[in-house]
C-alpha cells in the first residue's frame, strides 16, 4: 500500500501499543501519544522504529487543551496529513468506589480525559482531514474509537468509568455521521477484559471468573487482539461499515441461557 501515516493516543504501552504494532507491521508511519517522557517509552518507540517505519512521540494529556493541540500540529508537522485516528487514550478511577460514594474530582478526572480530551482532539484532527480531504479528493482518513464493553454493561463499583465509554460510543455515533459528509469513515472498538497494566490490579478477580466461564474464549484478551481488529479496518477491510461496532470480548456479552 503506499505509505499512510496514523496517530495514536495513548499508544506507548498497553493497548495502544499493540495497536501501534499492528500498523507498524502493516507500513504506517506513526505518530505516538502517551503522558510518560520520552526517555520511559524509548523501547517500545524503538521497538516499532526497528520494523522500517518513522516514529513519532507526541507527549501530552489530551483532558489539557493546550496539550492537545501541541499533540496533534507535531503529528500533522512531522508526518504531513494524517490518514488515520486512534482514539486510544483513557484513565481508569484511581480509586474503584461504589457509586454512592464517588467524588466529583475523580468523576472530572475520569470524563476529563476519557470523554472531553477525545472529543476535543478528535475535532482538531477532524478539521484537518477535512481540510486535506477538500484539497485532494483521494486523501483517505478514518477514525477509529476505543471504548470498551463498560458503555452499555453496568459496574456500579466504577460508574465514572461506564458513564465516560458510553459517551466515547455516542461519540462515535456523532463523528461518524458528521464526517460521512466528506467520505471520512468512523469505527468504535469495543474491548472485553484486556491484560494491560491497567486491569492487573483486578487479575486474580478475573482469572477465576474467565475459568468459571466469563468468557466463551477462555482467555484474557491481549492488546495484539485488539490491534488485529484496528488493522482489519486500517487496510481497508470494512469500506461500507462506518458507525459500526466492534465487539472484540471472547464472547463476554453475548445473551446466554
Amino acid at each position: 500500500m503506499n505509505k499512510k501515516t496514523a496517530l495514536i493516543t495513548g499508544g506507548s504501552r498497553g493497548i495502544g501499543f499493540g495497536i501501534a504494532t499492528e500498523l507498524a507491521n502493516l507500513g504506517y508511519d506513526l505518530a505516538i501519544n502517551g503522558v510518560r517522557p520520552e526517555s520511559d517509552a524509548a523501547e517500545n518507540l524503538n521497538l516499532l522504529r526497528s520494523k522500517g517505519i518513522k516514529v513519532v512521540y507526541c507527549p501530552g494529556n489530551i483532558a489539557d487543551s493546550v496539550e492537545r493541540e501541541q499533540i496533534v500540529n507535531k503529528a500533522f508537522s512531522e508526518l504531513g496529513p494524517i490518514n488515520l485516528l486512534v482514539n486510544n487514550a483513557g484513565v481508569a478511577p484511581k480509586v474503584r468506589m461504589d457509586m454512592l460514594e464517588v467524588s466529583e474530582d475523580s468523576f472530572d478526572y475520569v470524563l476529563g480525559t476519557n470523554l472531553k480530551g477525545t472529543y476535543f482532539l478528535t475535532q482538531l484532527v477532524a478539521r484537518k482531514m477535512i481540510e486535506h480531504k477538500n484539497a485532494n479528493p483521494d486523501f483517505e482518513a478514518q477514525m477509529v474509537n476505543i471504548t470498551s464493553i463498560s458503555a452499555n454493561t453496568a459496574s456500579p463499583m466504577r460508574g465514572e468509568y461506564c458513564i465516560s465509554k458510553a459517551g466515547l460510543s455516542m461519540l462515535s455515533q456523532l463523528f461518524a455521521l458528521k464526517m460521512s459528509e466528506y467520505d471520512i469513515p468512523v469505527y468504535e472498538i469495543r474491548p472485553g477484559v484486556i491484560s494491560t497494566d491497567m486491569t492487573a490490579v483486578v487479575k486474580d478477580k478475573y482469572d477465576k471468573q474467565i475459568n468459571d466461564g466469563l468468557t466463551l474464549t477462555k482467555r484474557w484478551g491481549t492488546p495484539e487482539d485488539i490491534g488485529k481488529a484496528v488493522g482489519s479496518i486500517a487496510s481497508g477491510g470494512f469500506p461500507y461499515a462506518t458507525g459500526q461496532i466492534f465487539v472484540i470480548d471472547g464472547g463476554l456479552t453475548m445473551l446466554r441461557f
